[in-house]
């Protein structure tokens, strides 16, 4: 999934400042329905993550069932918030 793709596809424009907040808001929760209804496990977890980017991701235990996915999340997790540090710097 493209980053560019999925902005089109939840809010109609790559461009989210431009973007009112009910637009904003709709193409969160169209976001979460699919990921509800996402039955494959990557593009679930493509789904998850850019939510998450968005700071609307839904807890790991909700979103994932298997471990497995609740540990990849973490590591996502843990990489963006070093990330940030980094750029802190």
């Amino acid at each position: 999934m493209d980053l560019d793709d999925l902005l089109r596809r939840y809010f109609g424009s790559t461009d989210l400042a431009a973007l009112s907040p009910a637009v904003q808001s709709a193409g969160v929760e169209h976001a979460l329905v699919d990921l509800g209804l996402e039955q494959d496990p990557g593009k679930r977890f493509a789904l998850w993550t850019f939510l998450h980017l968005m700071g609307m991701a839904p807890d790991l235990d909700v979103a994932f069932e298997d471990q497995a996915d609740r540990e990849a999340a973490r590591d996502f997790m843990d990489l963006m918030a070093a990330a940030e540090k980094d750029g802190e710097r």
